[in-house]
C-alpha cells in the first residue's frame, strides 16, 4: 500500500482528494496547523472517521516509505513538512496537480469554472447524476447539505464509472491544467487577480475543451468564449440562448422558474441560483440527459454550506452565512436577500489585502446600487492583514461606500465589535449575513450570534 501525505489536510479543496485516495486504497495521512492548534475539530473528526492518520504538521511524519506530499495552495516551502520531503528528495506536488491526475482518468470528464457559483455548479451536477443514477464521481471545494448523513466530509461523491465532475480553481491559473470532455464558464469578473489574467485563463481553459463549452450569455465575457468544437449557451435574461429560463419569482425558501413552459422550483433563494442550475442542467443535456428530469431532480437539491446558508432564525430575525468574497458574490447574495421584506445587516471581512485593495471601488459600487438607505454595511478588518500591509484597511472601503452615498456603513475591526454592533441593533424582521472566505471561524461566528440575538 502506497503512502502519501496531505499538507493542510483541513482544507476544503483538499479534502475531497483525501478521502478519493482513502477510497482508491492509499495509505492516507495528512497534517494541519489548525488540528495542531486544536482547532476544525468537526474536520478532524470527520477525516479520522473515513480512515485519514492525522500527523503533527512538523515534518516528523514524513518518512521515507512516502511516496508523494500533495500540499494545499496556502502551503509554502518554508512549512515543516514541504522541508522534510525535500530533504528526502520525495516530491512534492500540488492539490491541483493530483486533481488533474484523477480527473483525466475519466472519458466524461465535467470541469466547472468561473469566478461565481462554480462550487454550487458543481454540486449541482453531481447530485442531479448521482439522483439519475448515472453514477458520477464529483470533486468539489464546499460541503453539500445533501450528503451530511453518511461518513467523511460531504465535499465528494466517488465513482469509477465514466463521468467526474470537478470544480475548476482559477485563482492560481489551475484551471489551465484541465482538458474536460466538457468545460462550464459561468461568469468572468473581477476576484483574485487582473482581469487580464483571468480572461487569458478562461480563454486557454476553453480552448482545451473535448467535446463543448457552456456559457453564460448574460456575462458579456463568458459568452465571447469558444470551444474548438461545440459552444452551448444559457441564460435568464436571453430568450435566444440555448437553454432559457423565464418568469422567475422569489417564493418561501427558495425560487421558481420555467423551462419551456414548465414550472420548476429550487430550495435555494436567489436568481444567481436559477443561473447556476441552468449550467448545471446545460451539462447534464450535453451529456444525453433530458432537460426536465434534470431540472426536476434538482428540486431535491439542498444548497451548499456557507453558501448563502440559512443558519436559523431568533425573534423574527433571520441570520444567514455566506462564502462570498468579492463584489460580485457579494452583490448577488444581497440582491437575493433583497427579494425579500426587511432590513439587511451585512457584515464582510475581506480576506486579503489584494482583494481589498483591488476590489473597493467595485464594493462600494454594488453596495450603493443594491442596499436601501435603511441597510446596514459592516466591515471587520482584512483576515490577512500583515504589518507589513501598510496603508490597506477595510476603513478605506467604508470611506469610498460613505462617499458613494450609503451612510449606513461602518468599519468595525474585530468580531467582538460586530457582535456588540449587531446585538445592540437588530430588530425583527432583519436579515442578517456574515460573509468572508479563509476565515474557518466565521460559520461559528455566525451561530454563536444568532444565539445571543
Amino acid at each position: 500500500m502506497k503512502k502519501i501525505v496531505f499538507c493542510g489536510a483541513s482544507g476544503n479543496g483538499i479534502s475531497p482528494l483525501e478521502q478519493i485516495m482513502i477510497k482508491k486504497g492509499y495509505d492516507v495521512y495528512g497534517s494541519d496547523q489548525s488540528f495542531d492548534l486544536g482547532l476544525d475539530h468537526a474536520n478532524l473528526d470527520a477525516l479520522k472517521q473515513v480512515g485519514l492518520k492525522i500527523i503533527p504538521q512538523d515534518g516528523s511524519g514524513i518518512t521515507p516509505d512516502t511516496e508523494c506530499v500533495y500540499a494545499s495552495a496556502a502551503i509554502n516551502e518554508n512549512n515543516p513538512d514541504i522541508k522534510a520531503a525535500r530533504a528526502l528528495n520525495i516530491p512534492v506536488k500540488k492539490r491541483s496537480d493530483l486533481l488533474q491526475e484523477i480527473f483525466s482518468q475519466y472519458p466524461k470528464g465535467i470541469a466547472v469554472g468561473g469566478t461565481a457559483g462554480k462550487t454550487t455548479t458543481t454540486a449541482m451536477i453531481g447530485y442531479i447524476l448521482d439522483t439519475l443514477g448515472l453514477n458520477p464521481c464529483m470533486i468539489n471545494g464546499g460541503m453539500l447539505c445533501n450528503y451530511q448523513d453518511r461518513p467523511g466530509l460531504p465535499n465528494y461523491i466517488f465513482n469509477q464509472d465514466e463521468i467526474c465532475v470537478i470544480e475548476a480553481d482559477e485563482s492560481d491559473g489551475s484551471i489551465q491544467k484541465y482538458k474536460p470532455y466538457i468545460g462550464i464558464v459561468n461568469n468572468i469578473s473581477h476576484d483574485h487577480t487582473s482581469m487580464e489574467k483571468l480572461v487569458e485563463y478562461f480563454t486557454n481553459f476553453a480552448s482545451h475543451t473535448q467535446y463543448a463549452l457552456v456559457v453564460n450569455k448574460d456575462c458579456p465575457l463568458a459568452s465571447k468564449l469558444q470551444s474548438p468544437h461545440k459552444t452551448f449557451s444559457f441564460s435568464i435574461k436571453d430568450s435566444s440562448a440555448d437553454l432559457f429560463a423565464s418568469d422567475i419569482k422569489a417564493i418561501d425558501h427558495g425560487v421558481e422558474y420555467k423551462l419551456d413552459g414548465q414550472n420548476f422550483r429550487l430550495n435555494i433563494i436567489g436568481q444567481f441560483n436559477v443561473s447556476n442550475a441552468l449550467a448545471a442542467i446545460s451539462a447534464c443535456i450535453l451529456l444525453g440527459v433530458n432537460k426536465f428530469s434534470a431540472a426536476k431532480a434538482l428540486e431535491g437539491f439542498k444548497g451548499i454550506k456557507r453558501r448563502l446558508e440559512t443558519v436559523g432564525s431568533s425573534k423574527q430575525i433571520t441570520l444567514f452565512d455566506d462564502f462570498a468574497h468579492n463584489p460580485s458574490k457579494i452583490g448577488a447574495s444581497l440582491s437575493a436577500l433583497k427579494d425579500y421584506p426587511g432590513r439587511i445587516i451585512a457584515m464582510y471581512q475581506p480576506h486579503t489585502p489584494f482583494s481589498a485593495v483591488n476590489t473597493g471601488d467595485e464594493m462600494a459600487d454594488v453596495v450603493a446600487k443594491v442596499l436601501s438607505p435603511e441597510d446596514i454595511m459592516i466591515m471587520q478588518e482584512i483576515y490577512e492583514l500583515t504589518p507589513q500591509d501598510k496603508g490597506i484597511s477595510s476603513a478605506n472601503i467604508i470611506n469610498r461606500i460613505k462617499s458613494n452615498g450609503h451612510q449606513k456603513a461602518y468599519f468595525l475591526p474585530h468580531k467582538e465589535d460586530t457582535r456588540k454592533f449587531i446585538k445592540e441593533n437588530a430588530r425583527p424582521g432583519d436579515r442578517i449575513v456574515i460573509m468572508g472566505a479563509h476565515d474557518n471561524s466565521l460559520p461559528d461566528f455566525s451561530r454563536e450570534l444568532l444565539k445571543e440575538i
